[in-house]
């Protein structure tokens, strides 16, 4: 059931449809509200926020405000890693934050998972799904949620850059060599470095090289990302 909400993400044309293929893989996964936010960084001038959420009225003005998100833990800790975070009401009671958690509790917002994908560029993609229940405790279960959410932002964030962020900021469209895009392409029928090296009759450390020389290119930060954005920007087949 999840598979196809991969897909479906990734093929959102606008933001209406993102925010409508975000809210269905949240249910599926169990969880009520969402939130997904890209952030653009400047060298001169303010950071750019594009978030989705499907937060209760009374509460979405004080989830889209940048300033609050300076005292949010899990915000914070999205902010300077990529490890997702589960949280709850310890997390904050332990950053001096309880009363936060307390406010937003009213309104569902009790636990969940939440993550950061950190891209070139001073590009970055957040989301988070949370719920007014505690998340199961078999460990097992927890890595399968948080590997889920995983999985989904890596199709996720390409389609949010697209849609959310206005055309002049846009990157430009890659100009990779035949090389580059043949490298690619055989990563994305799941074949290793020496494999694509053998195919491509070079040594594995150019295969390794051109995909390197993609992924920069492309302004992701593996390989999988890259095959992702290469098919969404029409460059792989």
């Amino acid at each position: 059931m999840l598979q196809g909400s991969y897909q479906s993400v990734l093929e959102a044309k606008s933001r209406d449809e993102f925010r409508g293929e975000v809210m269905r893989f949240t249910k599926q996964l169990g969880f009520e509200t969402m939130s997904a936010v890209t952030v653009v960084d400047h060298p001169i001038g303010e950071t750019e926020f594009v978030a989705v959420n499907n937060a209760p009225a009374a509460f979405s003005e004080t989830l889209d405000d940048p300033e609050g998100w300076r005292l949010d833990p899990v915000l914070q800790h999205c902010k300077r890693h990529s490890v997702p975070i589960i949280w709850d009401q310890s997390t904050y009671v332990s950053a001096g934050q309880a009363g936060k958690w307390e406010a937003q509790a009213r309104f569902g917002y009790r636990t969940g998972i939440c993550l950061a994908l950190h891209m070139p560029e001073g590009r970055h993609f957040m989301i988070g799904v949370d719920r007014d229940q505690a998340l199961p405790k078999d460990p097992i279960e927890i890595t399968r949620l948080v590997a889920d959410l995983q999985l989904f932002a890596v199709h996720a964030q390409d389609t949010a850059m697209r849609v959310l962020v206005p055309q002049h900021l846009q990157p430009e469209r890659p100009n990779l060599t035949p090389r580059e895009l043949d490298s690619l392409r055989w990563t994305m029928e799941g074949k290793t470095a020496w494999e694509v090296g053998s195919i491509m009759g070079i040594a594995e450390r150019t295969a390794v090289l051109h995909v390197s020389n993609a992924m920069h290119k492309l302004g992701c930060n593996n390989k999988h990302q890259a095959v992702l954005k290469a098919l969404r920007l029409g460059l792989l087949r």
